[in-house]
């Protein structure tokens, strides 16, 4: 039996197939070989990129403790050196017997200075009471200046009251008799009236301006009167007779009953010189009203009555109204004897001389 040999080129070869097979997982291997090769690079850049970012935090920080160690050094700098001066200051401190010694001094000194202060309290409370006690005696002076000047019962009274104050404020038994003066003068003072000089004047001021106001009347008569009635009766033909005299007595008229209080009529120049003097009379009055000059208060409302009841008609009652005004306002007082203060300030005095004496007897003993 004979076989057909093939050609080694077209005879099917055995070995295609396991070449296949072998090639595959080598493609695998060199794929899986890549992919590793890329996550270890990756992981190379990442760790270097990690490396450098610790490198600069590295660096950061060592900067950062660079300036905090300079800043140490600096504070211990200026510890040092304030260290240096508490012990120069600690080296100057006198010794401890040295500071007790200066500490028993000032203790002293502060014993002295409120031993000092309190002889000035009691030096300046003395000048107090003394400057107080003068001003007392000054008030008593003043109310009796305005008692002798101006008869003021109203402001003496006040100033003495103010006198008495200060007295009280003492607090001294010695002041008694002072005070016993004081009390006698303030129940003078107080039963003492005080006249209304300032309503007398505007009363006077209101009777001034009535005096512009004053005129003359005529003398009326009673028109309704028939003096002729007794001649006539009713009936009897005698009315155009009557008729005729009442005509004639519109012009004038006979009054049988008419008394001696009549003035003669005034006008023009001669009116005006008699509201002048009355008017003048009247400021007199008010004058001595506010001065409390009595004689002359009562003298000047004279004289104002005088020219009053001498050229104006009594019957008018503008005049009649001025002449009450006038006699009421005399009848009122303008000036009153004031009591005398001499005992009063004479008692002050002489509690501020009794003052004096301890004080002049403690200097005369060194």
């Amino acid at each position: 039996m004979s076989e057909t040999v093939l050609p080694n080129n077209e005879q099917p070869s055995a070995q295609e197939p396991a070449q296949s097979d072998t090639a595959a997982p080598a493609k695998r291997t060199g794929s899986g070989l890549a992919l590793l090769a890329l996550l270890v690079g990756a992981a190379g850049v990442a760790v270097g990129g990690w490396g450098v970012w610790q490198v600069r935090q590295l660096q950061g920080s060592e900067l950062s403790q660079g300036q905090h160690l300079e800043t140490l050094s600096q504070r211990a700098a200026a510890l040092q050196q304030r260290e240096q001066q508490i012990s120069e200051q600690l080296a100057s401190l006198p010794a401890a017997s040295e500071l007790e010694d200066r500490r028993r001094l000032v203790a002293q000194l502060q014993g002295d200075q409120q031993r000092l202060s309190q002889r000035l309290e009691t030096v300046l409370g003395e000048s107090r009471k003394e400057w107080r006690l003068a001003e007392a005696e000054h008030l008593l002076r003043l109310a009796t200046l305005r008692l002798s000047a101006l008869q003021d019962i109203t402001s003496a009274k006040a100033l003495v009251e103010g006198a008495d104050e200060i007295l009280r404020e003492q607090s001294d038994p010695g002041a008694f008799a002072a005070r016993e003066a004081l009390a006698r003068s303030l129940a003078t003072l107080n039963s003492t009236e005080q006249p209304d000089r300032t309503g007398l004047f505007l009363k006077l001021a209101a009777q001034r301006e009535l005096v512009q106001q004053l005129s003359a009347r005529s003398p009326e008569f009673d028109s309704n009167a028939d003096p002729m009635g007794a001649l006539t009766s009713d009936g009897d033909g005698a009315s155009r007779w009557s008729q005729w005299w009442a005509e004639i007595g519109k012009y004038f008229q006979i009054d049988f009953n008419a008394d001696d209080n009549v003035r003669p009529l005034l006008a023009g120049q001669s009116l005006n010189q008699l509201r002048l003097a009355l008017s003048l009379t009247i400021e007199q009055a008010q004058w001595a009203a506010l001065n409390g000059q009595a004689k002359v208060y009562t003298q000047a409302l004279d004289d104002a009555r005088s020219v009053l009841l001498a050229n104006f008609n009594a019957d008018n009652p503008q005049s009649q109204a001025m002449l009450e005004s006038l006699n009421a306002l005399a009848e009122q007082p303008v000036s009153v004897v004031t009591p005398d203060l001499s005992d009063s300030l004479a008692a002050v005095q002489a509690y501020i001389q009794r003052r004096h004496l301890p004080v002049e007897g403690e200097g005369a003993k060194p």
